[in-house]
């Protein structure tokens, strides 16, 4: 292991004492002394001999001056830990300047050991893979997959006995793979556990820590001043609402209706049947038609009340229709067409790039908490925040979809504000897309029908299993998941001269859940990215084919479930730099909606090929390089957003009332092409090869 890998030692088992061994028991840090906690120090020598001895590897750790930890206090080490609670917040922004401040890895390693017995472990973990990532001198080390370090906030406590006694009794070779069972948090008397496959997916719920891990809302500014970011918030969030309600209309569901009104109830329900590790406490769950109440937790100081949400919300919907926000001197910052939604985007989250919390609060962040302790909101009871209040598990309450459509109205009541593309800003001169299509990667399958099932995979949490066996422990879970297909676009460039363009495909769906067809103003918030990438057209005809797996907005199943250890470690280079920190990404086998059995659901798929000179941010940009595949929703680390045209484009913006259908708004631009795939899904498990 490298001086900059060694750092991955503390991110395993995050609750066991630093001292024990890691990597299967390869691994052990050598722990000064003065480092060890008032429990272990008066018994350290014993500790380090029993548990160093057959350690194949051992870490040493120069003693340093202890860190000011005072900015924890309060946060409980077997406590919850809350990206949303203000205190919380303020205390990862400090943990992580204090892992960005120190001066090189040794000293990080240091600091880290000692950091580590003293804090949350969700606090520590979170502090270290930003910092890691964002240090030039670790920003290149993998973090492991979060579901092996904390599993218990994805996967159903009721596996976890199996696991360790799987662990404890049988022999490595021996052990059987424990099944977590499907829709285990509601029958399907519940309506809403439809969509219990897409809210309680593994990967989708990972996808949404990460890019969480990949933007904070706090720390210094090399860490969240990123280019686009604000923008990045409202593009990212409002993709996995547009996604939701396509797999709603598959299940034959309504789209989700936006929690507009803060005073009426609400009817959703949600139980998650989950355990936090940290102190064994249950995710409380809500009731039915339960409404929100005024918030005054004396535990953490997070103090907020529903008219705060109402004063927010329309303090910023004013700003929209003024054109303009302001800041802490009272200055006007233009909501213009060019930054805008990405200063808005910054002042709905309320980041510490917002320019002006004390007048547009914060929305966003307080309206996770109102939700995450409707159950309890006095701590009268002495009850945690629900799912709602952590970014690992908010994605499984269905409150969240309609909160985050809330949230979303707001930027579309912004882009709904602005001028509609005029004709230049569509059309690319001299290029026609003839057609676009779908194949399956199969022999002999018909064009444009594309094939979903259930596939059971499994996932390696010996990691995450605190005091707990060691050697692997697999346990299998099952997902929906898409057969191999490629995307294929006919285009003509008739210019005569070599072009680049921009290739843009995205899917809508065709009809709702009735299956009445939708206008094209209903349908223009559907519109989910399936893949944009750069192509050269030479003269004459072109063939662009894309494959499924080459998306711009998904990363493989490998990298989104990472194992960890030094064994797990690829030792070619080209695979090592895949298997780096480049967990940022929609998980690949959630790219296309559930279907339906039988004939399947119809939906349009649209290609369009823009004009690659209004397109480029004039940087280098290798989609193959490591991290780069999932650039649509997670960026590029280090570079500016590879795209100048607003995200979303060309449906990002309202269009005239003359166009009513998908057809009225390709027909003046032969850039453009639509057809029509059928999405069939086959209700069978596959297991993973």
């Amino acid at each position: 292991m490298t001086e900059a890998s060694n750092l991955l030692a503390l991110l395993q088992r995050p609750l066991e004492p630093t001292f024990l061994p890691k990597n299967d028991g390869k691994t052990v840090i050598d722990v000064p002394d003065d480092f060890l906690t008032d429990r272990y120090r008066p018994i350290g020598a014993d500790l380090q001999s029993r548990f160093s001895n057959d350690a194949e590897q051992r870490i040493p750790v120069r003693s340093v001056t202890p860190p000011d930890l005072s900015f924890a206090d309060g946060i409980d080490r077997r406590g919850a830990f809350s990206l949303f609670i203000l205190k919380h917040r303020d205390a990862a922004a400090a943990l992580i300047n204090l892992f960005m401040s120190q001066p090189d890895v040794q000293s990080l390693m240091s600091v880290a050991t000692f950091c580590r017995d003293r804090l949350n472990p969700v606090l520590f973990q979170y502090g270290l893979a930003v910092a890691i990532q964002h240090r030039p001198d670790t920003k290149d080390v993998n973090i492991p997959s979060i579901v092996s370090l904390f599993p218990d906030q994805f996967v159903d406590p009721a596996v976890f006995p199996k696991l360790r006694e799987e662990g404890s009794v049988v022999q490595q070779a021996n052990r059987m793979v424990i099944d977590i069972k499907q829709n285990f948090t509601a029958s399907d008397r519940e309506e809403e556990q439809r969509m219990a496959y897409f809210r309680e997916d593994i990967g989708v719920n990972m996808h949404h820590w990460h890019w969480h891990l990949v933007y904070p809302g706090d720390g210094p500014d090399s860490v969240v001043k990123k280019d686009r970011r604000g923008e990045l918030f409202f593009y990212m969030h409002s993709q996995l609402i547009a996604r939701y309600n396509m797999d709603r209309f598959c299940n034959q569901l309504a789209s989700v209706k936006n929690f507009t009104n803060f005073r009426e109830t609400i009817p959703e329900a949600y139980f998650p049947k989950m355990l936090r590790s940290s102190n064994n406490r249950s995710y409380p769950g809500r009731h039915r038609n339960i409404a929100l109440q005024d918030v005054n937790r004396i535990d953490n100081g997070t103090i907020v009340q529903v008219n705060d949400l109402e004063r927010w919300r329309d303090r910023i919907l004013e700003a929209i229709d003024q054109g303009f926000v302001l800041d802490n001197s009272g200055n006007r910052i233009p909501l213009d067409e060019q930054k805008g939604i990405d200063v808005l985007g910054d002042v709905v989250e309320a980041s510490k790039l917002s320019p002006n919390q004390r007048l547009y609060g914060s929305l966003h962040n307080m309206g996770h908490n109102l939700i995450a302790y409707i159950h309890d909101p006095d701590y009268r009871y002495l009850e945690d925040y629900g799912v709602m209040g952590d970014v690992t598990t908010a994605m499984r309450d269905p409150f969240f979809y309609r909160w985050h459509g809330m949230i979303d109205g707001i930027f579309r009541r912004f882009k709904d504000q602005l001028t509609p593309y005029p004709a230049d800003q569509l059309q690319f001169p001299g290029v026609t897309v003839n057609s676009v299509s779908v194949q399956l990667a199969r022999a002999n399958t018909p064009a444009n029908v594309l094939l979903t099932y259930w596939q059971k995979s499994q996932v390696d949490l010996a990691s995450g299993l605190d005091f707990g066996p060691e050697g692997n422990v697999f346990a299998s879970f099952t997902h929906l998941q898409h057969a191999p297909f490629s995307f294929r676009v006919e285009v003509n460039n008739d210019s005569g001269a070599v072009k680049q363009g921009t290739l843009r495909i995205w899917l809508a769906p065709k009809v709702d859940e009735r299956g009445t067809p939708l206008t094209f103003r209903e349908q223009r918030q559907y519109f989910t990215e399936m893949d944009t990438s750069t192509v050269t057209l030479n003269p004459g005809v072109n063939t662009i084919v894309r494959r499924s797996d080459q998306s711009s907005v998904t990363i493989p199943y490998e990298r989104t479930f990472r194992a960890v250890g030094t064994a797990a470690t690829p030792k070619d280079e080209n695979a090592l730099a895949q298997f780096r920190f480049c967990g940022c990404g929609w998980p690949q086998h959630m790219l296309v909606p559930k279907g339906a059995p039988g004939p399947g659901v119809q939906f349009d798929i649209f290609a369009m090929v823009s004009d690659f000179s209004q397109d480029t941010v004039n940087q280098e940009f290798d989609p193959n390089a490591p991290c780069n595949d999932s650039h649509s929703f997670c960026g590029l680390r280090d570079k500016l957003y590879p795209d100048k045209r607003a995200m979303g484009y060309p449906f990002d913006r309202s269009t005239p009332a003359t166009i009513a259908t998908l057809q009225d708004f390709i027909s003046p631009n032969s850039n453009m092409k639509t057809n029509t795939v059928q999405i069939k899904f086959s209700n069978t498990v596959i297991a993973r090869t």
